[in-house]
């Protein structure tokens, strides 16, 4: 993988860089794919309402306004992986938890402002994000109410990310399926109510509402266990631990070295957030049948990055803690372990998405029902497009993720900027507007945004440069 001039030591057998990397990767993979899936059993559930077509584009409709609260706190987890990473590589434990704590008290404060400032102004943003008149009240009520569970959500992908940073992706993986179970059981009752005996409700049906109620419980039962893993756990494999008794006080070095790696990492995370909200909108204005296609097709999209989401967290770790032991061609190796596991299993998934994308569809809307014929007609194209997708998306995922490991943010910022914010929107707006190519054009525009973004982020990893960050 390496030329014999950038070997810098004893490095590790084909086998046991691949099996280091697959220890770590896997429990991410399990994670992510589960909570995918989880995702997806919340707009499978809303299928038994009176038109779920509507139902699923008006959670739809909120989930980029709902990620662009999240902006900020994407942002600093990145800065959290890559400081706890580089800590542990360079064995100053300490460190690494005042990284945590310090961050998570920042996190507090920006999510309790971000907070009130959603549930203030949820109606007018929503409409913003194209909300239709059959839409609005259920997207409002979604948004608003997953709003109030933000400070705690924002806290426990903090410490997820400090776990994962440290090459913990199991505790991970067991909070979050949990906190995700808790989710479906509670939207059986939520969403549909609870019936008595007599023929009225226990519980009234809260429909749109009800799913999100029962993510925000959810999301309390995952932070508690995601707590009680750094808080509890005092063995000596304990490299993170919590404790009330610990110097919580802001540390400008520290806090410093969270915005230096973090900053740069929002920019990313605006860009990105900006890009897909306005390319929301403007997919919203083809109507109410194409939104709910196009969260469909969202929903396998997601599916799919979750497996290279997975392996680049690995990927971050190992290049983080590498570069802590001052070993670049170790973090070469496992960058380039993962990226060749990231485009065999997109081959696999593409095809399988291509094969059987009638039937996958089919799980979210009925085509036997005449309200969905349109939306099911162009899901079957969009999902042609996605299967596409695959390789390409896996491959920058992942080299994303060994870029972010060395703290090379800026470079993937500007790159973001580049092709989600200006290409994205431009070529789906001409393709919309100008060559009236519907949802099939909006989607051919993310094909080609997703291409040039890959042979950017490639070039830089290519060039090496990013061997050379300091953290």
């Amino acid at each position: 993988m390496l030329k014999p001039e950038a070997l810098k030591g004893e490095l590790p057998s084909s086998r046991d860089a691949y099996k280091r990397l697959t220890r770590i990767a896997v429990p991410s993979v399990v994670e992510m794919v589960f909570m995918s899936i989880i995702s997806s059993v919340d707009m499978i559930m809303l299928r038994g309402l009176e038109n779920p077509a509507t139902a699923i584009a008006g959670v739809g409709l909120a989930t980029q306004p709902r990620m662009l609260t999240l902006t900020l706190f994407f942002a600093l987890n990145v800065g959290v992986t890559a400081i706890v990473s580089r800590r542990k590589g360079e064995e100053r434990q300490e460190d690494a938890n005042r990284a945590l704590r310090n961050a998570m008290l920042i996190v507090f404060v920006l999510a309790l402002v971000i907070s009130a400032a959603s549930v203030t102004f949820a109606r007018p943003l929503l409409l913003f994000a194209g909300a239709q008149p059959d839409t609005v009240e259920m997207s409002v009520s979604y948004f608003t109410i997953m709003s109030y569970f933000l400070p705690v959500s924002a806290l426990t992908m903090c410490i997820n990310s400090a776990l994962r940073g440290i090459g913990n992706t199991k505790a991970p993986m067991y909070n979050n399926i949990i906190a995700n179970l808790v989710n479906v059981f509670f939207n059986r009752f939520l969403i549909y109510g609870i019936k008595s005996s007599a023929g009225g409700y226990i519980l009234e049906p809260m429909e749109v509402a009800g799913a999100a109620w029962a993510s925000g419980i959810g999301i309390c039962v995952g932070f508690a266990m995601c707590l009680a893993t750094v808080t509890l756990n005092k063995n000596e494999g304990a490299f993170l631990h919590l404790s009330l008794t610990d110097n919580w006080k802001l540390h400008k070095p520290t806090v410093q070295s969270i915005f230096r790696v973090g900053g740069n990492a929002a920019i990313e995370q605006i860009a990105m957030r900006i890009g897909f909200f306005t390319y929301a909108i403007i997919v919203a204005s083809l109507g109410t049948n194409a939104v709910a296609a196009h969260q469909v097709g969202m929903q396998f999209l997601q599916f799919s990055f979750t497996f290279g989401d997975g392996i680049s967290v690995a990927a971050t770790s190992l290049v983080g803690q590498s570069l802590g032991q001052e070993r670049p061609d170790l973090a070469s190796i496992y960058s380039i372990s993962a990226q060749r596991i990231s485009l065999c299993c997109s081959f696999v998934i593409a095809t399988l998405i291509a094969v059987f994308r009638a039937p996958l569809i089919s799980i979210f809307l009925d085509p036997n029902l005449a309200t969905n014929a349109e939306s099911f007609a162009m899901a079957l194209n969009v999902l042609i497009i996605i299967s596409l997708f695959q390789p390409l998306q896996m491959m920058n995922v992942v080299i994303v993720g060994c870029l972010r490991g060395a703290g090379d943010n800026l470079h993937v910022a500007i790159v973001m900027i580049i092709c989600v914010v200006f290409i994205r929107p431009v070529l789906s707006y001409v393709a919309i507007n100008a060559f009236h190519l519907g949802l099939i054009g909006a989607w051919c525009s993310a094909l080609i945004d997703m291409t040039i973004r890959l042979a950017l982020t490639r070039s830089r990893f290519k060039s090496g440069k990013w061997q050379l960050k300091k953290v």
